[in-house]
């Protein structure tokens, strides 16, 4: 088959974590909608680059929300009918470049990721190319690999590599379609499904694992090599550990390679440790009064909004101003970002510097917290942040500041407090709604700790209300055998 002189090739997505244990809904207006040139601009820089003249790359659609609770169903039709008709209207292509995730849950639907590439497949036609990017942190299911040529995820977690990595799955494409290749996958479904946190590829055993797939990237007829922790915040059978080789039809080492990836990942499983001390909220607390060291960072991981968590729960903020029992050691903390819009209105109406009693969080996630019921002062207004909207600065004593928020925002940047007027440089605690910690987080800690708290994405994951996994699965099963089983993609 001749290759097309100029190959087409759409570039269109939907992005999203989304945790089944929490209330909280993700709708329509929690999206961001990239269109067109802005989402060139905005997910796809490297297209400037030469490489890309050869081909015809159009970038229609991206819909990326915040990770949270399960999308609607209205949601999910609106936004997948949207993807559909901008598809359409480029036809015909050679390929599409598909921007996912793989975490993505909808209302009453397993597996959505593979719907939506149904019915891209259908539109696009059974011969068109499909390649896809993904967060390591997805679900594969044999529904998705069959009908995915290629696939690519990320090889860092904290991710450093998300442009890295869409530009190839794109690269790949391309030169697929110019050499006229015939694809195929080797994958390895994994009974094995752990935090994020745990599999740092900071950290080992995540840094020598991850980094050892770059010993198959250069065999013969591979073209790349995929190992997928999976989302352990997901209710379904597809929730897993993965790994997936994409190479050309017929090659000798894809079985090989998916089978040696996987057997690596499950001789590791006992090996994975939080790359932080850990504990509960007051035991956290405890080690950060009696550390001479400061600024003391704390992660309140069960409430992770980057994960999944509502970012609503106070149970931090609750520990941290229990001052005769934790705080004796803590002159100054900084407690970031609790979404309560309701919060943010009562603030509004009492006006600055004003002392009120206020009630805090627990609006969606009222299962895992009490809100919590203080008196404060109202310190600072800020609104102009995009992600965040209106953000309250409310002062519970001397020396205790929390950070309340219109919508729900991690914070991971210097940026984000300095705007604030905040100093965490300054400050002897900061708490934070994260898991493990983002590169400037890491800058800041002197010390850090992993609070255990509850949540929807708590990490103690063996006490969570799991029901449809499939079993056995490690850690929730430890006494079972286990070995590869390679399987080929149908296409």
């Amino acid at each position: 088959m001749n290759s097309p002189v100029c190959p087409k090739i759409a570039m269109l997505g939907m992005a999203s974590e989304n945790c089944t244990f929490s209330k909280a809904r993700t709708k329509l207006e929690d999206f961001e909608i990239l269109l067109g040139q802005r989402l060139a601009q905005t997910r796809y820089p490297f297209l400037k680059k030469t490489l890309f003249a050869r081909a015809t790359m159009l970038p229609l659609m991206h819909a990326r929300a915040l990770p949270g609770g399960m999308i609607t169903v209205e949601t999910y039709i609106k936004l997948k009918s949207d993807l559909l008709e901008q598809l359409e209207s480029a036809l015909p292509v050679d390929a599409v470049y598909l921007d996912l995730h793989g975490a993505m849950n909808v209302e009453g639907m397993d597996d959505a990721e593979a719907d939506l590439v149904d019915a891209i497949r259908a539109v696009a036609g059974p011969d068109c190319l499909l390649g896809a990017s993904m967060d390591l942190h997805g679900n594969v299911s044999k529904a998705l690999v069959n009908q995915v040529d290629l696939f690519s995820a990320y090889r860092t977690a904290p991710h450093i590599d998300t442009l890295e990595t869409r530009e190839k799955a794109c690269r790949l494409l391309l030169e697929t379609i110019e050499n006229g290749w015939k694809l195929e996958c080797a994958w390895v479904p994994i009974p094995l499904l752990l935090p994020g946190e745990m599999t740092s590829t900071l950290d080992e055993p995540g840094r020598s694992l991850y980094a050892g797939l770059e010993d198959f990237d250069n065999l013969p007829g591979i073209l790349d090599v995929s190992l997928w922790v999976g989302y352990v915040w997901a209710d379904e059978p597809r929730a897993h550990a993965c790994a997936v080789v994409t190479g050309v039809q017929g090659s000798e080492d894809l079985p090989k390679v998916a089978q040696i990836v996987a057997a690596r990942y499950w001789a590791a499983r006992d090996n994975f440790r939080f790359n932080v001390p850990s504990g509960s909220l007051a035991e956290c607390l405890s080690q950060a009064i009696a550390d001479t060291v400061k600024p003391v960072v704390i992660s309140d991981s069960g409430d992770n909004p980057t994960a999944g968590g509502a970012g609503d729960l106070p149970s931090a903020l609750a520990g941290v101003t229990k001052r005769d029992v934790y705080f004796s050691g803590l002159k100054t903390a900084i407690v970031v970002g609790i979404w309560d819009p309701t919060a943010i209105e009562k603030c509004t109406a009492a006006g600055l510097d004003a002392e009120i009693d206020l009630t805090i969080g627990s609006l969606a996630d009222n299962q895992h917290a009490a809100a919590l019921h203080i008196q404060g002062t109202v310190e600072h207004f800020f609104d102009h942040d995009p992600v965040a909207g209106r953000q309250v600065i409310f002062r519970i004593g001397q020396g205790i500041q929390a950070v309340l928020t219109e919508r729900r925002k991690p914070f991971h940047y210097f940026s984000d407090f300095h705007q604030l007027g905040l100093k965490p440089e300054e400050a002897d605690l900061v708490v934070v709604k994260i898991g493990y910690l983002v590169t400037d987080l890491q800058k800041l800690a002197s010390k850090a700790y992993l609070a255990l708290t509850p949540g929807a994405v708590d990490q103690h994951v063996t006490r969570v209300d799991y029901t449809r996994l499939e079993r056995p699965m490690f850690p929730f099963d430890t006494d079972f055998r286990w070995e590869p089983e390679v399987r080929l993609s149908s296409r």
